[in-house]
């Protein structure tokens, strides 16, 4: 038997046990189970190993995708540009755990961008600073769009959630939630953002899928904003990473 799984803190939104469990059943793949694990830090990482011999690779979601950068022993392209890890590799050698870090996120998030956006968007802001961040600027820099990030605390060159003016918001066509806020149980907080601002020019894009359609979504929706969850680019990324552990 082989084990899969995902970690992370909490793990209540997850939708990843019940995809790949579906997933095994459909595709009769008998050899195969998947487990969440929500670890209080990654200090437990060594203890999972253990308790689970047979765990060939996890998914990692909040708050761990960049802290466990420092636990890994190989880093694939491209990670160090990146800077965050959602998907891992476990292998064993000479009784050694090897741990080969990955990002899927950037492949599931460029997927399900480029069948829905307007081409013509050039400009975008990002709503949050972690991992899942990082590989949404990864995309956008990649596919020709300049982005700020906005953040509570912000850094050198990121905007503030008070710094979004009638300018920025006009300019920024492309808005990505990359945070929790909205997620369940509480789908009905939201990012304090100049909806107002927007029009049905403008693209916003959740990367929060339950519920399936968030408050952040809902808001731009009324102002006739196209919008979209994270529900298509959460299951092609898995399917990325299916690709690294059982090629």
């Amino acid at each position: 038997m082989k084990l899969i799984g995902l970690i992370g803190n909490p793990l209540g939104h997850s939708f990843s046990n019940d995809y790949f469990t579906r997933k095994f059943e459909k595709e009769h793949l008998t050899d195969w189970s998947h487990r969440n694990f929500a670890l209080p830090s990654l200090d437990h990482l060594t203890e999972l190993f253990v308790r689970h011999p047979d765990l060939v690779g996890f998914n990692v979601t909040i708050p761990f995708k960049q802290k466990i950068l420092p636990y890994l022993d190989n880093l694939a392209d491209p990670v160090p540009a990146i800077g965050a890890v959602n998907t891992v590799a476990v292998s064993r050698q000479s009784g050694k755990i090897i741990l080969s870090g990955y990002n899927t996120d950037y492949i599931g998030f460029r997927e399900s961008l480029m069948n829905w956006l307007d081409p013509k968007i050039k400009n975008a802001l990002i709503f949050g600073t972690g991992g899942s961040a990082q590989a949404i600027g990864f995309v956008l820099s990649g596919i020709g769009i300049s982005y700020q990030m906005v953040s509570r605390s912000p850094q050198p060159g990121q905007l503030s959630y008070t710094n979004i003016n009638q300018s920025v918001a006009t300019i920024s066509r492309l808005w990505v939630n990359c945070t929790p806020v909205g997620m369940y149980p509480s789908g009905d907080q939201v990012l304090e953002l100049p909806f107002n601002r927007l029009t049905s020019d403008h693209y916003l894009f959740d990367l929060v899928y339950n519920p399936a359609v968030t408050t952040f979504m809902k808001k731009g929706a009324q102002m006739g904003a196209k919008v979209k969850n994270g529900k298509e680019m959460l299951i092609r990324q898995a399917e990325a990473s299916w690709h690294i552990w059982n090629h």
